[in-house]
C-alpha cells in the first residue's frame, strides 16, 4: 500500500508540474541550453576536458557513497577551485560561445539591419561585388591565394588593426596586386567595410573545427574561423588548386564559378531592391492605372 501510495504521489506531482506552462517553458530552456552546450563542446577539444571533469564528479560521487573522507577531503579541495580552473581551460571555447550568443541570427539579423540601404553605399556594395569576382575568377586562373574578408555587422576594428589600412577603392587590379607572390601583403587578409577597401595584410583568427579536410590549408582555416566568430563573409582562393570558396557562419562553400560567387554576395551584402522601396498601396497603384487611362 505504501508503495502504491508513493507512486500515485508521484505522478500526482508530476501531473501538476506539467499542467503549469512555465514549468514546461522552464525545463524546455535548460533543455535547449544544455544540448546546444554539448554539441559546442563535442565539435572543439573541449570534449576531453568535459570527459575529465566527468571523472571527477564520479570519483566523488564514489567516494561519498562509500564513506571514503579522505578521498572526499582531497575531492572538496579540488572542487573548490574547480569553477575556476574550468574558465581558465575552457577559455578560447567560453569566448567562443559567447560571441556567437552575441551575433544575430537571419531573423535578427533582419530586424536590426535598416531595410533601406542609402543608394550611394548599395552602389559601393555593387561595385565591390564585381570587382571581388573578377579578382577571384583572374587568381582562381593563375593559381594565386587570396583571402577576402567583406564586414557586415560585426565591427572587424581589430582585425584591421592587425593589418596596414590602405581607405580605397575595391577593383581587380588592386587585388590582384595584394595578393600577387612576393608583395608584402599577400599572406594576410583584405578586409573590406561598406564596399572600401580598409586594410590588407590583416590576422584572421584560424577555425579549430576538426572536420576541415586535409586538401584545405591555413588559408580554408582563417576563412572558418573569421566566419565563426563573427557573421563577416569571406571569399577564398586555394593557392594549390585555385577552388573558389565562401565562407558564411562556419560552412564552407566551395567550387564556386564567378557567377555563383557573384549571386551569394549580392544575396548576403545587397538587400533585395523591394525593401529600399516600398511598395505603393494597391489604392494608390489602381488610381494611376486609371489615371493613364
Amino acid at each position: 500500500m505504501a508503495n502504491g501510495f508513493e507512486i500515485s504521489q508521484f505522478v500526482g506531482n508530476l501531473m501538476s508540474i506539467w499542467l503549469q506552462p512555465q514549468n514546461i517553458l522552464d525545463i524546455a530552456i535548460v533543455a535547449f541550453v544544455i544540448y546546444e552546450l554539448l554539441a559546442v563542446i563535442r565539435k572543439t577539444r573541449a570534449a576531453q576536458l568535459a570527459k575529465g571533469a566527468i571523472v571527477v564528479v564520479a570519483v566523488y560521487a564514489l567516494a561519498y557513497i562509500l564513506g571514503l573522507r579522505t578521498v572526499m577531503w582531497v575531492m572538496n579541495s579540488v572542487l573548490q577551485v574547480g569553477i575556476l580552473a574550468l574558465v581558465v581551460l575552457f577559455q578560447p571555447e567560453l569566448r567562443r560561445a559567447l560571441e556567437q550568443m552575441g551575433r544575430t541570427d537571419k531573423w535578427a539579423s533582419k530586424l536590426l539591419r535598416s531595410r533601406r540601404m542609402d543608394p550611394g553605399l548599395r552602389a559601393q556594395w555593387q561595385n565591390a561585388c564585381l570587382a571581388i569576382c573578377d579578382a577571384a575568377e583572374q587568381l582562381s586562373d593563375t593559381n594565386t591565394g587570396a583571402l577576402i574578408v567583406l564586414e557586415r555587422n560585426t565591427n572587424l576594428s581589430e582585425i584591421i588593426r592587425t593589418g596596414t589600412p590602405l581607405n580605397g577603392d575595391v577593383n581587380r587590379e588592386m587585388l590582384g596586386t595584394i595578393f600577387y607572390e612576393g608583395t608584402p601583403l599577400h599572406d594576410g587578409a583584405v578586409v573590406v567595410r561598406d564596399g572600401m577597401l580598409k586594410a590588407a595584410g590583416c590576422v584572421l583568427p584560424l577555425s579549430d573545427n576538426l572536420e576541415i579536410g586535409k586538401d584545405m590549408g591555413t588559408r580554408h582555416r582563417a576563412a572558418l574561423g573569421m566566419s565563426e566568430n563573427s557573421d563577416a563573409v569571406v571569399v577564398v582562393v586555394s593557392e594549390e588548386t585555385g577552388i573558389i570558396s565562401l565562407a558564411k557562419n562556419g560552412v564552407l562553400i566551395r567550387r564556386l564559378d564567378r557567377q555563383n560567387l557573384f549571386n551569394l554576395l549580392q544575396e548576403e551584402l545587397v538587400p533585395p531592391e523591394q525593401q529600399d522601396t516600398p511598395k505603393k498601396s494597391s489604392f494608390w497603384r489602381k488610381k494611376n492605372e486609371k489615371g493613364q487611362r
